[in-house]
């Protein structure tokens, strides 16, 4: 090697240590800036503060490196930095590293997420008093504590029965006040909340509003108990994002509830996914339910879903019992009868799983 070429090379690898000098510098100023402004409650990403230093130093760049060079380096630089300084991921409310021990719903007599497991049952939607009370009292009769039963009817199509609205509510409360019987029912906009509030016990929201942002925040500043159930093809992390809205909002007695996500699979309405309830139960300190009937849309496999589902850890089932399905104004494939509701009733018991 010249004598030229090697004091190049020594002048190059001097610039390097003078350049990750620099850099280290830089980083360091870039901390006390990123510290000042957690103090001072100031928004760490400033995306117009980068752009006008790129535009400074771009526009005082004697190169020969070009612009976008320049631009593509301090940008990267920018990256790591912002990475680096960037806060751990915020402890959600809903996650077991905020709360450990799990968390316990009590609605008058009922717990829910305890060492209880809970069955929710009754009809996809309620069409009349008759109807209603005909499925109550042979639940209560089984010993079954939770009411189910639509008054609001969010439907795929706009020609389907929308439910009884209000007048189905109260005739929800009427049965239920009759036989003994917590009840849930699902509400969809926030301007049903009070009403609702003044029949049923525990709201539940559909999976078409999981993403209900301004009904998440709503419910969420009511403190009346809230049955989540998952979006038809939404990821467990928004799954819990969509709990986050309704804890941070002021209220913790939240449930989830898995209900199948939507698939390539034909064989069953939806595809229950029996993973999500480990999962669930593993990372949020929230009672973990599952609606068998609406996962499957199928009898013939709701005895052997159930188990799977309490087996993996469930805190309670939900499933659709009507007096006559096939009449039914909604759902009429995937409900059971009473009788079917009895034999399932009875092979949950002598595979040895206690719900009430």
């Amino acid at each position: 090697m010249s004598e030229k070429l090697q004091q190049l090379q020594s002048q190059l690898n001097g610039i390097n240590r003078q350049l990750l000098h620099l850099l280290n510098e830089q980083g360091r100023t870039a901390d006390e800036i990123f510290r000042i402004k957690e103090q001072q409650g100031i928004s760490e990403a400033d995306p117009i503060g980068f752009q006008q230093m790129v535009n400074e130093l771009t526009s005082n760049n004697p190169g020969p490196i070009d612009n976008d060079t320049v631009m593509y380096l301090f940008s990267e630089i920018f990256r790591s930095i912002m990475k680096k300084n960037t806060k751990h991921e915020r402890k959600l409310l809903v996650s077991r590293q905020h709360k450990s021990k799990d968390t316990i719903i009590r609605v008058k007599d009922v717990e829910i997420g305890g060492a209880s497991h809970v069955m929710i049952a009754g009809p996809c939607s309620i069409e009349s008093r008759d109807q209603l009370l005909t499925v109550a009292a042979a639940l209560k009769n089984a010993g079954v504590t939770v009411l189910r039963g639509g008054a609001f009817k969010p439907r795929t199509s706009p020609y389907d029965f929308q439910g009884l609205g209000v007048e189905g509510l109260k005739i929800m409360k009427e049965v239920a006040d009759e036989v003994g019987m917590v009840t849930i029912s699902e509400i969809m906009s926030p301007s049903q909340i009070d009403t609702a509030a003044r029949y049923v016990d525990i709201f539940q929201i559909g999976a078409r509003n999981m993403q209900n942002f301004d009904l998440l925040k709503a419910v969420g500043q009511t403190g009346h108990p809230v049955l989540l159930k998952r979006g038809l093809s939404a990821t467990l992390e928004e799954f819990i994002h969509a709990a986050e809205y309704i804890l941070y909002n002021g209220n913790d007695r939240v449930m989830l509830i898995e209900r199948g996500i939507r698939t390539f699979e034909k064989w069953t309405r939806n595809t229950l996914d029996i993973s999500a309830v480990p999962l669930l139960k593993q990372e949020t300190h929230l009672p973990v339910l599952v609606d068998v009937s609406h996962a499957t849309g199928r009898k013939d496999i709701l005895l052997s879903c159930t188990k799977a589902a309490l087996a993996a850890g469930a805190d309670g089932v939900m499933i659709e019992v009507h007096p006559n399905p096939q009449a039914a104004r909604s759902d009429a494939k995937q409900q059971i009868n009473i009788d079917e509701f009895n034999t399932f009733w009875k092979g949950l018991r002598d595979s040895g799983f206690s719900l009430k």
